[in-house]
């Protein structure tokens, strides 16, 4: 019986670049499983989460098409913080049970979950580390201006949502900063060396 992928994470918050950083892991052969997509793909496909967020949002959730209504859904989560909790422990659970069905599947020594919200909503437990991705505010904000084309009084209310660095870095177990002063590939390629001899010690 093969030996399972050990499990991590990778955070960050709005626009600190971590989509970018996990496709360099994945130049070292770290397969990547971003949560935020297979959760809009678990929305629109599994029966019973679907039935459950209708259960919660009533019938308009969904399009007559089956489709997840978007719209409607960030309109009702926006205006009430309760809903959001609500519909994350719905989701949550079903995103980890696919991630580690996901992960039984795959031949690398460990794999990586992609999450913006593993410390907001206590997934770090989950994870035999968390690779935190930082970059200063003001370069965040450009960059989600410039690829969401959006305001800035926008961003700064999607970032409001996010714990702020300076509290998710002591959580974390491995820093990246992505503010352009370091190289991302020497960062990523030392921080993927620390993992291999911390899980080649455990064997």
């Amino acid at each position: 019986m093969t030996k399972e992928a050990a499990k991590l994470a990778i955070t960050g918050g709005i626009g600190a670049g971590k989509s970018f950083v996990s496709s360099l892991f994945e130049t070292l052969g770290i397969p990547v499983y971003n949560a935020d997509t297979e959760a809009k793909r678990l929305m629109n496909s599994d029966r019973n989460l679907k039935a459950a967020i209708k259960q919660l949002l009533g019938n308009e959730a969904y399009h007559k098409n089956g489709r997840l209504n978007r719209k409607y859904l960030a309109s009702r989560v926006f205006e009430n913080s309760n809903i959001l909790t609500a519909l994350n422990r719905i989701v949550h659970p079903a995103v980890r049970q696919d991630f580690d069905s996901w992960s039984q599947n795959q031949k690398a020594e460990y794999v990586l979950k992609e999450s913006a919200i593993v410390f907001e909503a206590d997934l770090a437990k989950y994870f035999k580390a968390v690779i935190l991705v930082v970059a200063d505010r003001d370069t965040r904000i450009e960059r989600i201006i410039d690829r969401d084309a959006t305001s800035k009084e926008a961003v700064i209310s999607r970032m409001n949502n996010q714990w702020p660095d300076d509290r998710k870095i002591p959580l974390a177990d491995y820093i990246i900063n992505n503010d352009g002063a370091e190289s991302l590939v020497k960062q990523v390629h030392s921080i993927h060396r620390s993992i291999l001899e911390n899980l080649n010690q455990e064997k």
